[in-house]
C-alpha cells in the first residue's frame, strides 16, 4: 500500500514540475511594464526580463535611476519617468505605453514601486504619515492598474502586484502593513469578486451596479479578469535587503516621529524606548536575505509560465515563519510579538 502512495505522490510532483516548466510562446514579442525600477526588485527584474528577450518598459522615479538601468541593459529596454502619486504622471506614462505596444496590448504589468517609511508606533504618527505610504503602495498601484488594464486585457496578459508577508500579518505600526493588506484585497477583487457578463436568467439588477446580469448569476460570473484571459498574481516576499528594509531609513523615521510627539506620550513610553526600537531595527539587516533573485524569479514565473501561481512567497522566513503565523490564532501571534517587542516604561 505504501508503495502505491509513494508512487502517486511521486507522479503528482512530476506532473506539477512539468506543468510549472511550461512557458508561454513568443516572449520576444511581449511587452512588460514595471514600476519602481530605480533599485531593488524592479531594477533586477527589468534586467532579468531584458536578458530573456522580452520588451521591457521600465518606469523609474528619477532620471539617474533610469540612466543606470539603460547602461546595464540592451537597446530593447525603454525607460520612462513615473511618480505613482501623481495622476498627471500616470496619464503621461499610460500614453507612452500605448504608443509603444500598439494593437498588441500589454502582456505584463508589474506593480513594484513601494516605500516603508514613515513607520513607528501608530500613536506617534499623523494622518499625513499614513497617507504618504498609502499614496505610493496602494493608491498609486490602484491608479496605475486601472489606467493600463485595457491594454493588459487586449493582450490577455498578466498583472503582478508586489505585496509582502506584512499583507498577511500586521506586526508594526504605520501605513506599510495597511497598504499591503489593501494590495492583497485589490488583487483578489480583480481576480474573483466583481460580477461580470450576462447571467443565465438575464434579468434583474446586478449587486455590483453593472448593467444586465441578474443576482442569481453572481456566483458563476465572479471572475472579473479571468473571463478575459487575464491572470493576477501576488508576490509576498519575506525580508530582503532593499531600500524598503534599510535600517538607516527606518531608524531615522522612528527618531523623527519621536521628536514630533507630545511630552505626555514621551513620558508614557520613556526616553529609552526609541533606542530600544532602533536597536531592534539595526539587527534587521543581518536577518534580511541578499538573494533578490528569489523574488524576481517568482515575478518572472508569474509573467512567463503557462500556469502561474496565484500567490508566491519567496524567502525561507516567509515560508517557514510568517505564512504559518498568519494561520495561527490571533492570541498566539500577539503573545509572540508581545514577548519580543520593546516595552514602554509605563506598560502594565
Amino acid at each position: 500500500m505504501w508503495l502505491y502512495v509513494a508512487a502517486l505522490v511521486g507522479l503528482w510532483y512530476l506532473l506539477r514540475w512539468y506543468r510549472e516548466k511550461q512557458v508561454v510562446s513568443h516572449l520576444r514579442d511581449k511587452y512588460v511594464f514595471i514600476t519602481g525600477c530605480d533599485s531593488g526588485f524592479g531594477h533586477l527584474l527589468a534586467r532579468q526580463l531584458d536578458l530573456r528577450g522580452l520588451r521591457v518598459l521600465a518606469a523609474c522615479l528619477t532620471e539617474k535611476g533610469a540612466q543606470q538601468l539603460r547602461d546595464q541593459t540592451s537597446d530593447r529596454l525603454e525607460t520612462v519617468i513615473l511618480d505613482v502619486t501623481k495622476t498627471e504622471s500616470i496619464s503621461a506614462a499610460t500614453q507612452w505605453v500605448k504608443e509603444r505596444v500598439g494593437d498588441r496590448g500589454l502582456w505584463g504589468l508589474v506593480n513594484n514601486a513601494g516605500i516603508s517609511v514613515p513607520t513607528a508606533p501608530n500613536e506617534w504618527l499623523t494622518k499625513y504619515d499614513f497617507m504618504k505610504i498609502l499614496d505610493v503602495n496602494l493608491l498609486g498601484l490602484l491608479e496605475v492598474t486601472l489606467s493600463l488594464l485595457s491594454l493588459v486585457r487586449k493582450a490577455r496578459g498578466r498583472v503582478v502586484n508586489v505585496s509582502s508577508v506584512m499583507g498577511r500579518l500586521s506586526l508594526f505600526g504605520g501605513g506599510y502593513c495597511i497598504s499591503k493588506y489593501g494590495v492583497e484585497a485589490f488583487s483578489d477583487s480583480l481576480r474573483v469578486l466583481q460580477a461580470t457578463g450576462q447571467g443565465p436568467a438575464g434579468q434583474g439588477a446586478c449587486w455590483a451596479g453593472l448593467p444586465s446580469p441578474c443576482p442569481s448569476a453572481c456566483l458563476p460570473c465572479r471572475r472579473e479578469l479571468s473571463y478575459f484571459g487575464v491572470k493576477v498574481a501576488l508576490i509576498e516576499p519575506g525580508y530582503f535587503n532593499t531600500n524598503v528594509t534599510s535600517p538607516e531609513k527606518i531608524s531615522r523615521a522612528i527618531q523623527e516621529a519621536w521628536d514630533w510627539i507630545s511630552p505626555e506620550v514621551k513620558e508614557i513610553y520613556g526616553e529609552k524606548f526609541p533606542a530600544s526600537v532602533k536597536e531592534s531595527v539595526e539587527k534587521l539587516e543581518s536577518k534580511c536575505c541578499n538573494s533578490l533573485y528569489l523574488v524576481t524569479n517568482c515575478m518572472d514565473h508569474a509573467l512567463t509560465a503557462c500556469h502561474p501561481h496565484t500567490r508566491y512567497s519567496p524567502g525561507w522566513d516567509a515560508k517557514l515563519l510568517f505564512i504559518p503565523m498568519s494561520y495561527m490564532p490571533t492570541w498566539l501571534v500577539e503573545a509572540m510579538m508581545y514577548w519580543r517587542s520593546p516595552r514602554p516604561i509605563k506598560a502594565l
